[in-house]
């Protein structure tokens, strides 16, 4: 497994920052006839900005220092500095800037750990992050040009720019990561994300969107498209192998081609007291890695660690992981690294993107939106983290105090 070299503890330094909250559109498949097939991307991360403002009217429009959106393929109605023309879209002034992000999938998780560096720095006092991806109509990759060294110079490997490989070079590598728990975590996934639908935890944090299809007329997403509920462990058995013949990795161990949009409002604590707005997180500390492409879902081994080296703590503190399911086998390696069961109740009670999908650079404030969510309905949790493996071989991790721990967490 890949490590990093041991980093000190650092009290954080400056201004504590906080999560105020998060919202996302619902997810749509990606694909001619799915949920946003003749919705702009723009417009969905647009949905999301509008309703962070309107949920929190005690926030003056012009107090938004900066609006950080993400997206990984920065083209056409995902382009063109995504934040600022977001941000003139959503009805904020024009005093606030705004700018683009790309580290694909983990495009939102570092709107959010940018701007907050620049508020605990004391640059800014509230900002708005998040992500969106309209895969349906920007695949990953569409009309990129990777250099030719990459493979002449043999700097990557030659399956390193395919996702679904890098997932069967997972398999390859750690023979206990075998084919059935990878179906058994996906079937769990599907599972998990259907109880915590029916018990209400999904739709506080979903944002409706008007849709209009030159065949249907109008309608409104109010709800996810890609969850399978119900699906089961014979039903997944035999499934074809996209990524390789004879492999292991299907699409029920895969999150879904998704599009889909979620942003978030993040202040200075004291700011945040000031306006009024609610503090539902607690940033602590943040931390990326990079690790060999051709395996790039070890990513969040390394990111973590040193996340949590950073913040004076260790697994064994951590009360809730919200990790990315790009692939059940990539959630499977960090658990087996951390020796973390399979099932272990901490790890993506919601369930995760296997069912839900990943909209790839807005994935990690769904992932925060959701760790939130969770603190409120834990107060014995003091800590919980948001992590996730990027592609090209990168992992990015996020760790949050929860403001409503009690008892001996809190004193802790």
């Amino acid at each position: 497994m890949p490590s990093s070299s041991p980093v000190a503890a650092r009290p954080p330094q400056g201004r504590r920052v906080v999560f105020v909250d998060g919202v996302r559109t619902p997810f749509g498949r990606a694909r001619a006839d799915g949920l946003y097939a003749h919705t702009r991307a723009d417009d969905l991360a647009v949905r999301t900005v509008r309703e962070l403002l309107r949920r929190h009217p005690q926030l003056p429009p012009d107090r938004v220092d900066d609006v950080a959106l993400a997206a990984t393929t920065q083209q056409g109605d995902q382009g063109l500095t995504l934040g600022r023309t977001v941000a003139m879209l959503a009805g904020l002034p024009p005093s606030v800037p705004g700018f683009a992000v790309d580290r694909m999938c983990a495009g939102a998780m570092t709107a959010v750990t940018s701007t907050a560096a620049a508020i605990g720095f004391g640059a800014q006092d509230v900002t708005i992050a998040g992500g969106v991806e309209h895969m349906g109509r920007h695949p990953m990759g569409l009309a990129a040009d990777p250099n030719p060294r990459f493979l002449a110079e043999r700097l990557v490997a030659a399956d390193a720019l395919n996702m679904g490989a890098t997932a069967e070079n997972l398999h390859d590598r750690f023979p206990a990561l075998t084919k059935e728990r990878a179906d058994a975590y996906g079937v769990a996934s599907q599972a998990r994300y259907a109880a915590a639908l029916a018990a209400g935890s999904i739709e506080p944090d979903l944002v409706p969107v008007a849709l209009r299809d030159p065949e249907r007329g109008w309608g409104l997403a109010t709800a996810d498209e890609p969850p399978r509920p119900g699906t089961t462990l014979a039903g997944v058995a035999d499934l074809p192998t996209p990524f390789r013949p004879g492999g292991r990795v299907t699409a029920a161990t895969s999150a879904p081609l998704t599009d889909g949009a979620a942003s978030c409002l993040l202040a200075a604590e004291d700011v945040a007291e000031e306006l009024g707005l609610p503090v539902r997180m607690r940033l602590v500390s943040f931390a990326y890695a990079g690790v060999e492409p051709e395996v790039m879902g070890l990513g969040p081994v390394p990111s973590t660690r040193k996340a949590l080296d950073r913040a004076g703590l260790t697994m064994d503190d951590v009360g809730l992981i919200e990790i990315n399911e790009a692939f059940a086998v990539q959630v499977l390696s960090f658990l087996d690294a951390f020796d973390i069961a399979d099932d272990d109740p901490r790890v993506n009670p919601y369930g995760g993107a296997i069912a839900v999908g990943h909209p790839l650079a807005s994935s990690g404030v769904r992932l925060m939106t959701q760790l939130a969510r969770q603190f409120a309905e834990h107060p014995g949790v003091r800590h919980g983290i948001t992590t996730m493996c990027v592609g090209l071989g990168q992992g990015g991790t996020v760790v949050w105090e929860n403001p409503h721990a009690t008892g001996e967490e809190a004193a802790r």
